[in-house]
């Protein structure tokens, strides 16, 4: 985990030889020091000066940094997103739908085509600065960012059957640039592995969105930094329910039965107690007490992964409101 930024550095004591006899003015005296110490770099400037800054003003952080750092102030949730929240909500309710089949939603990739408010909210993303934004904001954006990323790499690559027709071997879709923020370059990969699980919040899992049928299915809504808890776990509750591509409990059988993402990130469940445990949370009751139960001694199956596009125009039956 990062260091926080707030913490003063270590800095080793001087001796300055015996004190005058005459009377000294301690607090001046402190203050001079701390003034000295910031000027020959022995001290962060901000601690020496922390009297007088304004308390509202968050740290300076780098993009990686973690999100659950305590913030002591709230912060207006559309300007703290880093990008449009309300564009975002606007686009998700045109162009997905809720559907009855696994994807559970689907995206109008062909709608996006032709729609002039697209491409001005893949530019915020990508001109957006996440390190400057506070707890929880930093993760809220980077999902929200990965979803975007997703769907626009994918707009951009049509007609194809599956993300992973994007690329080759040699340079998988995971690894392909989908944007320059803050002068790094980013994939999908990069913003997975190296941003969102260094995090410790393995609920990102039912939040992402791969624009495959087997990912959870897309939120229709963003992911806001004022309600960032309900929604993830919003995310985790529709995820699971889903007995084809979520968690199928076999009481009879002693089977669960669960998403492959449960198997390939295993170890990222073991913060909230690993993954049965985890699902139990977010469950209802009944399969809940099964799985703290008898459940755990139940074998684990690993559900077959559907890599077709979340499309559309490959529904079945679309249900949900334009």
């Amino acid at each position: 985990m990062p260091t926080d930024p707030r913490s003063p550095r270590a800095h080793a004591s001087h001796r300055i030889g015996p004190a005058p006899r005459r009377r000294i003015d301690r607090r001046r005296t402190a203050g001079l020091l701390l003034a000295c110490l910031a000027l020959v770099g022995l001290m962060p400037l901000e601690v020496a000066r922390a009297d007088v800054s304004d308390p509202r003003t968050p740290p300076s952080t780098g993009p990686d940094s973690d999100p659950r750092t305590p913030e002591s102030v709230t912060v207006d949730p559309e300007v703290e997103a880093g990008f449009d929240l309300a564009l975002y909500a606007r686009l998700l309710t045109r162009h997905t739908r809720a559907v009855d089949d696994p994807a559970g939603t689907r995206v109008d990739y062909e709608a996006l085509d032709g729609d002039a408010d697209w491409p001005l909210l893949v530019e915020q993303i990508r001109a957006a600065r996440p390190s400057r934004l506070g707890r929880p904001a930093r993760l809220a954006f980077w999902i929200n960012a990965y979803n975007i990323l997703t769907i626009e790499l994918v707009r951009a690559h049509r007609p194809i059957d599956s993300i992973r027709d994007i690329g080759s071997f040699f340079s998988p879709v995971w690894d392909l640039r989908v944007a320059t923020i803050e002068g790094v370059e980013r994939s999908l990969g990069s913003i997975e592995h190296e941003i969102l699980r260094r995090q410790g919040e393995p609920r990102i899992h039912a939040a992402i969105v791969c624009a495959s049928t087997s990912c959870p299915p897309l939120a229709r809504t963003p992911f806001r930094p004022d309600r960032l808890d309900t929604d993830l776990d919003a995310a985790m509750r529709r995820w699971l329910a889903s007995p084809e591509k979520g968690v199928a409990i076999d009481r009879d059988a002693r089977v669960v039965s669960l998403s492959r993402i449960f198997d390939w990130f295993e170890e990222d469940f073991e913060t909230t107690g690993g993954v049965l445990e985890t699902i139990a949370r977010h469950v209802p009751a009944e399969d809940a007490a099964w799985l703290r139960g008898p459940g755990r001694r139940a074998r684990k199956r690993y559900l077959d992964y559907d890599w077709s596009l979340n499309d559309l125009a490959h529904a079945a039956d679309a249900t949900g409101a334009p």
